[in-house]
């Protein structure tokens, strides 16, 4: 093995665990998980401390309250069990430009977050199109 080789999860089982974690929502909770959803309630609850009057009249949280749910919980959970994932697989490091993307396009930090922000835009808006 090289000395610089990934040690993380295999593949098949992080899959296999996602899997079963998506049964077990829909199967307990009746519910499908995602994310797009709490990023959008997220924003409203950052934006409900600055003006709560406007957020109380937005269509879209009239519906859907911005609150701490058990999707926004979730979606923290999926942060802190990668956070935990990578530290004990050995994995973990702090990286800026991680070396695929500096061997393709270079090592500026300016030019992939730029992308990276982007990437998100687009992927964040195809998310919400779908309903998601």
């Amino acid at each position: 093995m090289k000395e610089n080789e990934d040690k993380g999860w295999s593949p098949y089982i992080a899959g296999a665990l996602s899997g079963i974690v998506s049964i077990l929502s829909i199967w307990i909770a009746g519910k499908f998980f995602g994310a797009s959803t709490t990023f959008v309630r997220s924003s409203g609850m950052i934006e409900k401390l600055f003006d709560p009057e406007r957020v109380a009249k937005m269509e879209y949280f009239i519906k859907e309250l911005p609150i701490i749910d058990w999707q926004w919980m979730f979606v923290a959970g999926i942060f802190i069990g990668s956070l935990i994932a990578s530290t004990t697989s050995g994995s973990f490091r702090w990286k800026a430009v991680p070396d695929m993307w500096e061997a393709r396009f270079g090592p500026s930090k300016v030019k992939r977050g730029f992308v990276a922000f982007i990437g998100g835009v687009i992927a964040m808006f195809g998310a919400r199109l779908a309903d998601g």
